[in-house]
């Protein structure tokens, strides 16, 4: 195997990695910065406020993007394998 090779399979495995966590994480990031602008105008520091809705969405968006996360996984699995036999 060549390090051209391993950099490519590298490449890819990250690639999916982002695209797999990147919905859950934005969702994240956007309903913690929301939340974080109310608590600023509002004055509240109450961490539960930030804690359980950033889970639930998390929690949201997992759901809704499960079968499009499985199938890149998926995809990704069948090609690694297609390049083990191909060896």
């Amino acid at each position: 195997m060549t390090p051209e090779t391993v950099i490519e399979i590298g490449q890819y495995a990250m690639r999916t990695t982002v695209l797999v966590a990147g919905p859950m994480l934005v969702a994240g990031m956007v309903v913690g910065l929301a939340i974080s602008i109310f608590q600023a105008a509002t004055q509240i520091n109450e961490m539960t406020m930030t804690f359980v809705p950033k889970i639930l969405t998390v929690f949201l968006v997992l759901i809704l993007t499960l079968p499009w996360a499985i199938s890149q996984m998926t995809g990704f699995t069948e090609a690694m394998f297609n390049r083990i036999a191909n060896m």
